[in-house]
């Protein structure tokens, strides 16, 4: 509870409300892509925003890449975050959030 998750593709916020084909859960901060276009490839950023620790932190980019050969490979493409479902910090102290991808 209290966090907000934006993806930022090449260094501008994506604003998913008109776009069937892309979707971020507010509930686990994942990133969802349908049909990639030529036009997806380019580098994903996820930032984690806690509005109560008034504190917004960015994960590292992620490049999405088109295979030429159509191919799915070994995993099929995937950007995920994974937070517990609580996550207790004392005052003062420091929390890492991470945001990763998986895939071919």
């Amino acid at each position: 509870p209290g966090l907000s998750y934006t993806w930022i593709f090449n260094n501008n916020t994506l604003h998913l409300q008109e776009d069937s084909r892309r979707f971020v859960s507010q509930a686990t901060g994942n990133l969802y892509l349908a049909k990639v276009e030529p036009w997806d490839v380019g580098n994903y950023t996820c930032a984690v925003s806690s509005a109560e620790a008034q504190r917004r932190v960015w994960g590292p980019p992620t490049a999405l890449t088109l295979r030429g050969d159509g191919a799915m490979g070994e995993y099929e493409p995937k950007i995920e975050v994974r937070f517990p479902e609580t996550t207790y910090a004392a005052r003062g102290s420091s929390v890492r959030l991470e945001c990763f991808a998986l895939g071919k």
